[in-house]
């Protein structure tokens, strides 16, 4: 925590070799993981591997599961912090794990058509919106999320980088 008087400091943006991490996640976790293709202005900045207990269900045992997820984070050209997340998640899981707060709640919002795929939107209580969709491959589905203090048309341009990528190779 840090107290600036008359503003943000908005220093440089640390750099971040998204597409290695993400190279490395599609070897390691054994989730379709692609890599966006962003527009000039978008860099990444930070990443991390998690996983969510419980978190999605085995459609054939319908058991529940341990569900993993790859998250990068990126600083949009006008300076703001957006993630996204590839996980084998079901989507209220993966939804309430991007907020894990215990005083907020999540709730669909409605749905934003990008370019032919249809995104859930969600709102909550003093949290950021958040923005899934499920993207099938023959390699399976991975279920995507994108939240962050973006605008929407933000959140448009990251949710189309991604939705149009096929996934990375998952062997070597």
């Amino acid at each position: 925590c840090s107290f600036s008087p008359g503003g943000i400091n908005r220093g440089p943006v640390p750099s971040y070799d998204a597409p290695s991490a993400l190279k490395a996640d599609a070897l390691t976790l054994g989730v379709p993981i692609r890599l966006p293709r962003l527009p000039q202005g978008w860099q990444p900045n930070s990443a991390g591997r998690g996983g969510i207990p419980d978190g999605r269900t085995d459609p054939s045992t319908h058991q529940r599961l341990h569900a993993v997820t790859s998250t990068v984070g990126y600083i949009s050209p006008t300076g703001e912090y957006l993630s996204l997340t590839q996980s084998n998640a079901d989507e209220a899981k993966l939804v309430a794990w991007t907020h894990a707060s215990p005083n907020s709640t999540m709730y669909p919002s409605g749905t934003i058509d990008v370019n032919g795929t249809r995104w859930i939107t969600y709102q909550g209580d003093a949290v950021e919106p958040v923005w899934t969709t499920r993207l099938n491959s023959a390699a399976g589905p991975a279920q995507v999320a994108i939240t962050g203090a973006g605008s929407a048309d933000e959140f448009r341009t990251l949710a189309a980088a991604i939705q149009t990528q096929s996934p990375l190779p998952a062997h070597r």
